[in-house]
């Protein structure tokens, strides 16, 4: 690993993707991130770049990468401490990749680990919102058609022209119907299997949603059931987000190559069955996560002032 004095423009460059989580195939492309600092005269300018991309891939939107391709994005400093701050995924691998996935290092990379807990909150919303996310995709709960059905016998029952509100009394409140905080104009929303409807909707607007989701999802988890229609890739890198996102919150760290690789290879493969085996693991994976965001110790928020004074040190050694 070479160490590369802090003065110089790459902060770090590390190897990503597959090859960081161990779950890499024969086939897989090879992916690099990093962290540039940019130069004096893009701070003063305010026209600091959020990410150069470098790529082989061939020009067609259409061509998929393959084993002979490179890609290659890298971040500014400040915009990857604002990923960092979200608790955006790709951020938070890259602070965790060992030493022998790292290309290129320096002296600002190092305090960035050094203090990258500072990034740890209990609310890492990208982590749980992109698991959830494709849970939901390819879902097969029943529990979620039975409550749009329920959600559909009730609004089917109603004058098309009424609100919302106007039956409000009689919604199916439960684990997937629930009443959610007041849009920013302060009108009441409740939330179906993941839909938000405002109590001021007409009852006909609000039934053409429910109505499309429960058509959707119950067509999705035909296919779940036989195996079909699944995106095994974007489930595998679900599974992998929960998996890193309990370890942070039981352990304080990710660790790579991930020690459940084999099974999200096997994921990524489709060599499993999505129905008894995949889905509710990540199900599993995700009620468990919860249980332990909400039991964490962890601050509701990064400390943004810390890393901004950090940036600023930074930049101010510039000068």
């Amino acid at each position: 690993m070479k160490k590369k004095d802090k003065y110089l423009n790459t902060i770090v460059r590390v190897v990503f993707g597959s090859r960081l989580y161990g779950t890499n195939t024969p086939e897989s492309d090879i992916d690099y991130k990093g962290v540039f600092l940019p130069n004096i005269g893009e701070v003063f300018l305010n026209k600091i770049p959020k990410s150069i991309n470098t790529n082989t891939k061939k020009s067609s939107v259409e061509s998929k990468n393959t084993k002979d391709d490179v890609d290659c994005e890298i971040y500014s400093l400040h915009y990857f401490i604002q990923l960092a701050c979200e608790g955006q995924t790709v951020a938070l691998d890259m602070l965790h990749a060992p030493d022998n996935m790292i290309l290129e290092t320096s002296d600002i990379w190092e305090e960035i680990v050094k203090n990258r807990s500072r990034f740890y909150t209990k609310n890492l919303k990208a982590f749980i919102g992109y698991a959830r996310k494709q849970a939901a995709k390819y879902g097969i709960k029943g529990s979620r058609l039975n409550a749009a059905k329920k959600m559909m016998d009730l609004l089917a029952s109603t004058s098309e022209e009424k609100r919302v509100a106007d039956i409000w009394d009689k919604l199916p409140l439960g684990e997937h119907i629930h009443i959610i905080e007041p849009n920013p104009h302060n009108i009441e929303q409740v939330q179906v299997c993941g839909r938000i409807i405002q109590a001021t909707s007409r009852v006909k607007y609000a039934l053409e949603i429910v109505k499309t989701f429960y058509d959707n999802y119950g067509a999705r988890a035909e296919k779940a059931a036989k195996n079909t229609g699944i995106d095994w890739k974007a489930v595998s890198h679900a599974i992998r987000a929960a998996y890193q996102l309990k370890e942070i919150l039981e352990d304080g760290t990710i660790t790579f190559p991930l020690k459940e690789a084999e099974y999200v290879k096997k994921v990524k493969a489709g060599e499993l069955d999505y129905t008894t085996d995949v889905a509710p693991k990540l199900e599993s994976l995700m009620e468990k996560v919860e249980e332990l965001s909400a039991k964490s110790g962890l601050p509701e928020k990064v400390d943004r002032k810390f890393w901004d004074k950090f940036i600023i040190g930074i930049i101010e050694d510039m000068l």
